[in-house]
């Protein structure tokens, strides 16, 4: 380890002098990041500008948040933001909002693993949200100015030509349309380039530790990317192997080094990695579905710059300057022919990988994706990117660039038909060719003429950035034309009032405050400091669905995201005490607090309600422990809209509507409300009148209603239900961070339940007793205290596996450096 072996040569031919070099004495020691800077200005600044150009916020007032980056990332953010501040109800292991408690490290790992999220902590809270969006030009920079080094790593070239083929790069297809507004994804962008200059170390044979950490980082920003950047990094170190002459003995231990720094990196990040797959696998299943390819037209139409196809299709493009080069590449015979094969082969493997299931499960880990198949797309274009600077680097021909530009014009037309064959295509393939030919040919014959240098620099950047420019904006605006993703308002009047108005009611932890029905996101709970149900997370696990469903709270995505229902049995059994709704004016709240049982209550026995056992009014008095509704029978009568339904009550009680069955719109009693399926939880219908007739009115063309859809609650008996929780529960509850602690009279016996679902990872000072998916322990007489930690799953072994992986990086740091310590000082 402490040898450095001597640099690889390469089978290609001597490239040409690099006019920026200078003797070492002479170059300044920043020069090296010129590369990088200006690749880093030119893409960020390219999204900036489209961003601008959109008129999104702070642009302009149209939202930017769109889908998950409203309903998972900015709250997830947010939460980041209360945990640095001291502010959160939890810590990095477990948060109390949202889901009415759930684990957070896993949610942290996936969705806050860019290291670029903490910047978000910098910013006053209110405006978290545009620190997120600024996330997306700093990552995509950053990928660009990292490409650009690892470029030269590969070949010595101009720097500014290698920083215009990084921000190729870093504005590839996939960047703006898929990932660019999802952060953590987005580090997969960064981790390629990262993880090539790694394979180069491995090569080279030193800095073993440097690209350990290398691979570390990849994984802790986002594993699910990093995993298919480092399968892209196993196939740049086969080409580096196959390309350089090499000893046996030299690819062996180049492998063996590639390999071991692998493992070590993903060990390193095993605390947070283990932890995510056992929470993914303890996760509410969800449906996805068999990869189907797409047909070979629609996949060589992502190819072509500016194209922008939606619905599960591949992003392969780069801007034309680069699909120009990539093209010659073949015919550049100044490249070896070794050279040329590998590469290219290389390229056709990886795209053929995209279109047989084996593969694609491969690329994703051996899971189907949920949602769009093709996310490993960045890789392909990273790949063109570099046999794209090899060309480059190696002057190609005039005419082998005129070949290439003339087989981009006649694929463009060729897909022209193609679904989403995007409007600003055509300019980018003709005007953006055009330029790009122009730039390059310019930049050959500066070889003679060197004035012609500056303009073809000057035209590369700018056909560069324009073309990007316009191809973001595209992406962003026919993004936009989807139902699903209009993009949404994360700031505002109305979000500062709905967080003032919780804020006013907050009383945790002796009772919780629900945020009411979401405003902007699924997350809400988490976005405004509240203690609700809701929550949404591919890590909502299983155990949590299977103890909220039944009872009545509204879900979508198969489960993984949960709402809430303004019921009061449900707020008496998860000690919700305050709620906030809506005002009477428009962007206005109110918070309202009401008696609450605490936390942890007991239970002496089981309760049996008298109702009728599937419905979802006698599971909420099973869980409560008291009867508190009367279910009448319901009569169905169709009408031309839907069916109307009739029941009798005792006047005075309060009806309530659960039929998670029927989509469409309750019309009576008024106002009218939709109904969404599972998604609508229980309604409130208001006080009984004094005939006791209750009637319902639905407009819908689904199914029936549930067979008991009616529920009257007894007021009176509610309240009496919640004085004998009160006086039997907990005399006081204290949460801090990742645990629970509560303590009861010594009087007390039967069986603790506290308010949160028993999902896994929770470990008590009592054996615990299940309680209809809540956590609960058994309470032994004479028993006043108990106490229940929280512990991810996985995470032991994970900090065990990440210090072994931290003591050896040490000792192979460490070990050289003593070497020639002792060397210098001789024997004892």
């Amino acid at each position: 380890m402490g040898t450095v072996a001597p640099e690889p040569t390469s089978v290609d031919d001597a490239p040409p002098a690099d006019p920026d070099r200078r003797p070492p004495g002479r170059t300044p020691r920043l020069r090296g990041l010129h590369g990088p800077l200006l690749a880093f200005l030119v893409t960020s600044g390219a999204f900036c500008a489209a961003w601008a150009a959109r008129g999104a916020y702070p642009f302009g007032s149209t939202g930017r948040a769109v889908n998950d980056q409203a309903n998972q990332y900015v709250p997830f953010h947010r939460a980041l933001w209360d945990l640095a501040h001291g502010q959160a109800a939890g810590d990095l292991l477990f948060t109390w909002r949202g889901g009415f408690g759930q684990q957070f490290l896993s949610d942290y790992s996936t969705y806050l693993g860019n290291p670029f999220s903490w910047l978000v902590v910098l910013v006053p809270r209110a405006h978290v949200d545009l620190a997120v969006f600024a996330l997306t030009p700093l990552t995509l920079g950053t990928a660009a100015a990292l490409m650009t080094a690892y470029l030269g790593r590969l070949q010595p070239g101009p720097w500014w030509q290698r920083a215009v083929l990084g921000s190729c790069y870093g504005l590839c297809g996939w960047a703006l349309s898929d990932a660019s507004y999802i952060p953590m994804w987005l580090w997969g962008l960064v981790a390629l380039p990262l993880l090539g200059i790694a394979v180069e170390w491995c090569v080279e044979e030193r800095r073993w530790p440097a690209a350990a950490l290398l691979v570390a980082l990849a994984w802790y920003g986002n594993f699910y990317t990093a995993m298919m950047a480092t399968m892209a990094a196993g196939i740049l170190l086969a080409v580096r192997l196959a390309t350089l002459d090499l000893t046996r003995a030299h690819r062996l231990r180049a492998a063996g080094r590639a390999a071991s720094a692998a493992a070590t990196g993903v060990l390193l990040t095993l605390p947070f990695l283990l932890p995510s797959f056992l929470s993914s696998g303890a996760a509410q299943p969800t449906r996805a579905a068999s990869f189907d390819p797409v047909r070979i037209d629609v996949l060589l139409a992502g190819m072509l710059p500016a194209t922008h196809l939606w619905g599960g299709r591949p992003r392969l493009y780069v801007a034309s300057l680069g699909l120009i080069l990539a093209g010659s590449f073949v015919l550049n015979t100044a490249v070896a022919r070794r050279t040329r094969l590998v590469w290219t082969a290389a390229l056709l493997l990886v795209l053929a990988s995209f279109q047989f299931p084996p593969t694609q499960y491969a690329w994703h880990g051996l899971a189907v994706p949920n949602g769009n198949p093709y996310r490993e797309a960045f890789v392909f274009s990273g790949l063109l990117v570099i046999v794209a600077w090899l060309s480059l680097a190696h002057r190609p021909r005039p005419l082998h660039l005129a070949l290439a530009a003339a087989l981009l014009v006649t694929a463009a037309f060729a897909l022209r038909r193609t679904d989403d064959f995007g409007g600003w295509t055509w300019p980018a393939v003709l005007g953006g060719g055009a330029l790009s030919l122009l730039a390059l040919v310019l930049l050959g014959l500066g070889e003679r003429r060197r004035y012609l240098v500056p303009v073809a620099a000057v035209l590369m950047v700018g056909v560069v950035f324009a073309e990007s420019t316009a191809a973001a904006a595209n992406a962003d605006a026919r993004r936009a034309r989807e139902r699903w993703a209009k993009p949404a308002a994360t700031s505002g009047p109305s979000i500062g009032a709905h967080f003032a108005a919780v804020r006013a009611v907050d009383g945790w932890p002796a009772y919780r405050t629900d945020s009411g029905a979401p405003q902007t996101s699924y997350n809400d709970a988490l976005a405004l400091r509240a203690e609700g149900p809701q929550y949404y997370s591919s890590y909502l696990p299983e155990a949590t669905y299977r103890a909220l469903e039944p009872l009545g709270y509204g879900y979508k995505n198969d489960g993984r995201t949960f709402f809430g229902a303004d019921n009061p049995v449900l707020d008496a059994i998860f000690a919700i005490g305050a709620r906030v709704r809506p005002g009477t004016a428009p962007g206005t709240w109110t918070g309202q607090r009401f008696p609450a049982p605490p936390l942890v209550t007991v239970r002496s026995a089981p309760h049996t309600s008298p109702n009728p056992a599937d419905s979802v009014f006698a599971r909420q008095e099973q869980v409560l422990g008291a009867t508190v509704y009367a279910v009448p029978p319901v009569t169905r009568t169709a009408t031309p809209a839907g069916a109307a339904y009739t029941a009798r009550c005792t006047p005075g009680t309060e009806a309530f509507w659960y039929s998670p069955a029927l989509t469409g719109t309750l019309t009576a009693p008024a106002p009218d409300r939709p109904l969404a399926g599972p998604a609508t939880g229980v309604l409130p219908l208001g006080p009984v009148p004094a005939t006791g007739r209750v009637d319902v009115t639905v407009r819908t063309r689904g199914a029936a209603a549930a067979p008991h859809p009616l529920g009257c609650l007894d007021r009176a008996a509610l309240t009496r239900a919640v004085t004998a929780l009160t006086a039997t529960g907990a005399t006081t509850t204290t949460t801090t961070g990742h645990s629970v602690e509560a303590a009861f009279p010594a009087t007390a016996t039967g069986t603790a339940v506290i308010a949160t679902t028993a999902v896994p990872g929770w470990h008590c000072d009592h054996p615990l007793r299940p309680f209809h998916g809540l956590l609960a322990v058994a309470l032994p007489q004479g028993t006043t205290r108990i106490a229940c930690t929280f512990t991810p799953r996985g995470l032991t072994p994970g900090l065990a596996g990440a210090a072994l992986a931290a003591l050896l990086l040490t000792t192979t740091a460490t070990t050289p450096h003593l070497r020639r310590r002792r060397g210098r000082t001789g024997p004892d």
